[in-house]
């Protein structure tokens, strides 16, 4: 802009000068036709103030055409504003969406870890008391098979002792009964191991 207006104003003085040096031929009276009727007027004064004409209204031009620029670059540069501050505010909307949907996320994660630790913390007691109670069974039958066993084991040790007592003529009971009582054959289908052993 600065570069062209000083064209301009370099242009202009160049005429001036021009037409001041050439002064006399610029303001000598010429016959002019215009057509309608003829008349005397110097042709370099009309040609000048049609150039200095021409010169005005291409600043005028200029400048109304600068100044609409200027107006529609404000104009561009207030929506342009107005298009950032409705950007900023849909961001900022969305990052406060963004935050409350990650919060309410958060918290029902924990929720549900609550509710998790809960029901594992129920579940661990179930299976404890269930385990106590198995435990407590296998005990009893434990015991009680224990309790049958050492029953048998008494009555077969007492068993045992009787049949090693003698009886009243000093010979043991075993002897008395091998003597008296024929021991089996091997192919008979009565035949037990503590016979045979006998």
């Amino acid at each position: 802009m600065r570069s062209r207006t000083l064209l301009l104003v370099l242009a202009a003085g160049l005429v001036v000068v021009f037409a001041l040096l050439n002064w006399a031929e610029f303001s000598r009276l010429t016959p002019l036709n215009l057509g309608w009727t003829t008349l005397s007027a110097p042709l370099g004064l009309i040609l000048l103030g049609l150039l200095a004409l021409a010169a005005i209204a291409f600043l005028a031009s200029s400048a109304v055409n600068h100044s609409r620029h200027v107006r529609q670059e404000r104009e561009q540069s207030k929506a342009l504003q107005a298009q950032r501050e409705l950007a900023d505010r849909a961001e900022a909307s969305r990052f406060i969406d963004l935050r409350k949907t990650l919060e309410a996320h958060l918290r029902e994660t924990r929720e549900h870890d609550k509710t998790a630790a809960a029901e594992h913390a129920q579940a661990m007691v179930r299976t404890q008391r269930e385990l106590r109670g198995l435990l407590e069974q296998m005990h009893r039958a434990m015991t009680m098979q224990l309790g049958e066993m050492e029953a048998r084991l008494d009555a077969r040790i007492d068993a045992a002792a009787d049949l090693r007592a003698p009886d009243s003529a000093g010979v043991p009971f075993e002897t008395h009964r091998a003597q008296t009582v024929p021991p089996l054959p091997a192919d008979q289908p009565g035949e037990t191991v503590a016979a045979r052993n006998t």
